[in-house]
């Protein structure tokens, strides 16, 4: 069936909610990462060397706001042509950050996690329902298989 025009427009709607308070959704999302699997605290270099969530850390808001703005983007190409398409540059590059931090399939989950939360949270109650979750949680997966995707490529190119 594909992503449907209604979903792409849940997801765009939802992503102006959000963009409302960045720095609000940012920490929040952050913060349930750490809840739902503490040890990913060390994953994240911006997070390694502090006790609590930094509250204003712009590292922090950095990352959180390309995790919201990518898979919004990956609903949109979902769409429109029926996949992901990142930059080859963009997809390396995230590929080999993940290796590197020692990110595995667990570790997209609890962030799936985290993302629909703080979505559900950041849109209320009223709005938030399954055909909600899904768009956005399809929108996830499909970039995050083509991050774990490039994540292997990377292992075979240095194996």
């Amino acid at each position: 069936m594909g992503f449907t025009e209604k979903q792409e427009g849940l997801v765009k709607e939802s992503w102006g909610v959000l963009k409302q308070d960045i720095p609000h959704f940012s920490l929040r999302f952050f913060s349930l990462i750490l809840e739902i699997a503490p040890g990913a605290k060390n994953m994240f270099s911006f997070l390694r060397e502090s006790e609590e969530i930094p509250q204003n850390n712009p590292k922090l808001k950095a990352h959180a706001v390309k995790v919201f703005k990518m898979t919004c983007e990956s609903a949109i190409q979902l769409r429109e042509k029926g996949e992901v398409v990142v930059a080859d540059t963009t997809l390396k590059y995230l590929g080999t950050v993940h290796v590197k931090s020692g990110v595995k399939d667990p570790h997209f989950e609890v962030v799936k996690e985290a993302l629909l939360r703080t979505i559900e949270e950041a849109i209320g109650e009223e709005k938030w329902n399954e055909e909600m979750k899904n768009a956005w949680g399809e929108a996830y997966d499909q970039l995050a298989e083509a991050i774990k995707a490039e994540m292997k490529n990377h292992h075979d190119e240095t194996a």
